[in-house]
């Protein structure tokens, strides 16, 4: 069982969605994400399984929530830096997002 002290290691920050490219390569349908962090951390890549819900145009400027400090991931020939989050759902991932517009790399806590 995870302990609250395992959940307080994980940095879980507020980022921009900037930029979505379809992502050919994966194994499953998924979108290559730049995601605005804020000052502290920048803009870091994510590879997100999430065409089932979102369409490129729906997601630029979503604010979504992500983990930034798991190591990088090497998925085909691209390197994914944080974890975005979501919920599966019947449908597919649903993103979690703030309810409320915050600033960029505002961390969950």
């Amino acid at each position: 069982m995870a302990t609250f002290d395992d959940f307080m290691k994980l940095d879980i920050r507020v980022g921009e969605v900037i930029e979505v490219n379809d992502f050919k390569k994966a194994k499953k349908p998924a979108y290559q994400l730049k995601v605005d962090l804020g000052e502290e951390i920048g803009i870091k890549k994510s590879s997100a399984q999430i065409k089932d819900l979102y369409e490129v145009e729906d997601l630029v400027g979503k604010q979504v929530m992500a983990v930034v400090n798991f190591p990088p991931r090497q998925i085909a020939d691209f390197m994914s830096e944080v974890l975005v989050l979501g919920v599966y759902g019947d449908n597919g991932v649903v993103l979690i997002q703030p309810d409320q517009k915050v600033k960029n790399g505002d961390k969950l806590g």
